[in-house]
């Protein structure tokens, strides 16, 4: 039981550290097998992960679970998508992270570990050792977040809300979002990803039914 896919290596790297399309990087926020890796990709991928952190964190209340959080990371490709509406189990996402809790949690805790460093997040663990997290929801750790969004979605999010110039540690002007709260900001970003996933799956769509036919090639 295998999925595969054919994909330029540029348009990898792209997608990853971008969120072109937000396709590939979708699928390597979740639970994946590396066989052979010439790119040193699981590296690279951590730039993807810690985004898809932020950017879930953004769309989650001031109080939820571990289990919350890989739910809404992994939902993330999939806001948008065409064939959830009438092709996919309703209940994929809760399915994935319950069949894949560990493997989030190995794959998501340093995150977590970093934020809460950074107090941006508080961790406390009950007795059926589920992790509950509390964040900060107000705009300054808002701002945090989203400065760990890819380049690309951080400039569209600009373009819609408002940037301003700052001083970056060494000196040089760059431009910052201006996030007037932290709703503002999660509800600019999921229209901007929601876009994307559509177009993706879309094509993906059209793909399959050039691929396997309406009927299923039966």
């Amino acid at each position: 039981m295998y999925k595969y896919g054919v994909v330029r290596m540029d348009d990898l790297i792209n997608d990853i550290l971008g969120w072109q399309r937000f396709y590939p990087c979708g699928r390597l926020q979740k639970p994946v097998n590396i066989i052979m890796d010439s790119l040193d990709l699981e590296n690279l991928n951590h730039i993807n992960l810690r985004a898809a952190t932020s950017a879930a964190l953004l769309l989650l209340p001031s109080k939820f679970t571990e289990e919350d959080l890989y739910a809404k990371i992994c939902s993330l490709s999939y806001m948008g998508d065409l064939r959830m509406l009438f092709a996919e189990d309703k209940n994929k996402v809760k399915k994935i992270v319950q069949g894949q809790f560990s493997l989030f949690h190995r794959m998501y805790n340093p995150f977590l570990e970093e934020y809460a460093a950074k107090d941006l997040l508080r961790l406390s663990s009950s007795g059926d050792a589920q992790v509950t997290v509390s964040q900060d929801c107000g705009s300054s750790a808002a701002s945090k977040l989203v400065s760990s969004l890819p380049p690309p979605i951080r400039s569209q999010m600009g373009i819609k809300v408002g940037e301003k110039k700052i001083l970056d540690e060494l000196g040089r002007v760059k431009q910052e979002v201006v996030i007037g709260s932290k709703e503002e900001a999660a509800k600019c970003m999921q229209k901007l990803l929601r876009n994307k996933v559509m177009i993706s799956s879309a094509r993906q769509a059209v793909a399959g039914l050039l691929t396997v036919g309406v009927f299923g090639g039966a």
